[in-house]
């Protein structure tokens, strides 16, 4: 399983960046994990948006899923999905309609989010949305997703992915606990979110800091361990330096566009 980072940073975009965004390939399967703003156009840098087979959403910030409007867009008024030849474009009998696997109440924030400015079943009339529940596990091609709860500001689910013999734990957002660690034992590879310079000061927490972020993979027993939802306004040596410290192994920050072979 190939994963490639489309989009990395919090709920705020790095400059010439995106929010969260991965793109998952196993043989002719394509899936998207988290399409947060700016990676659509991220996405279609890689690979036609007509490739995507399913996209999985890991919980219902913004900053998870709004770009679900552009690719929404494209779907239904693109060139490339017209019936009839347009332009150097043949014209196709089968418009892709993606599988959108999302977490239950999906389809009610969508429309809140979309009828703000138009035609409130946008989202669900581009893709085949599916409401997941759980700890429910969803097979797309060779690839299987699981979705575990976690604790954030909302309902939340890491995601863990497997192909074969090889496991992916994606934490989405979290703050440190058990449920991460348990989710991503003996991960091949965590993919995991460091967005805090220091704990939040009071109340729920929702975050983790790059040394929490360390120390939750090194509990986990993961392998390979590469931070995520991390601004650009942090300093990556320093954020480095703390998770691999925690880890006790040197750790990696994600990059857009980089790929990791599991």
């Amino acid at each position: 399983m190939r994963v490639t980072v489309l989009g990395k940073s919090p709920s705020w975009q790095d400059a010439g960046g995106a929010c969260s965004g991965y793109l998952l390939q196993q043989g002719d399967t394509n899936v998207l994990l988290d399409c947060g703003n700016g990676v659509f156009g991220k996405l279609r840098e890689r690979i036609s948006y007509t490739e995507i087979d399913a996209v999985l959403i890991s919980h219902l910030h913004a900053d998870h899923f709004l770009d679900l409007v552009p690719f929404s867009y494209a779907l239904g008024n693109s060139l490339l999905q017209q019936p009839v030849p347009v332009h150097s474009h043949q014209g196709t009998d089968s418009p892709a309609r993606p599988r959108l696997i999302a977490p239950a109440g999906a389809g009610q924030v969508f429309r809140r989010v979309v009828g703000a400015w138009g035609g409130e079943t946008l989202i669900e009339d581009s893709f085949a949305l599916e409401e997941y529940a759980p700890g429910e596990e969803v097979t797309v091609g060779p690839i299987k997703a699981g979705f575990h709860p976690v604790p954030h500001f909302i309902d939340t689910f890491a995601v863990s992915l497997s192909s074969g013999e090889s496991k992916v734990t994606y934490s989405a957002d979290t703050r440190p606990g058990p449920e991460i660690v348990e989710i991503a034992r003996d991960a091949d590879l965590l993919i995991v979110e460091a967005t805090l310079d220091s704990p939040e000061p009071e109340g729920d927490r929702g975050h983790m800091t790059p040394a929490e972020a360390g120390e939750q993979a090194r509990l986990a027993g993961a392998k390979r361990v590469v931070l995520t939802h991390i601004s650009d306004e942090l300093d990556p040596d320093w954020a480095r330096e703390q998770a691999s410290a925690a880890f006790g192994a040197p750790v990696e920050l994600a990059r857009e566009f980089e790929a990791y072979e599991v």
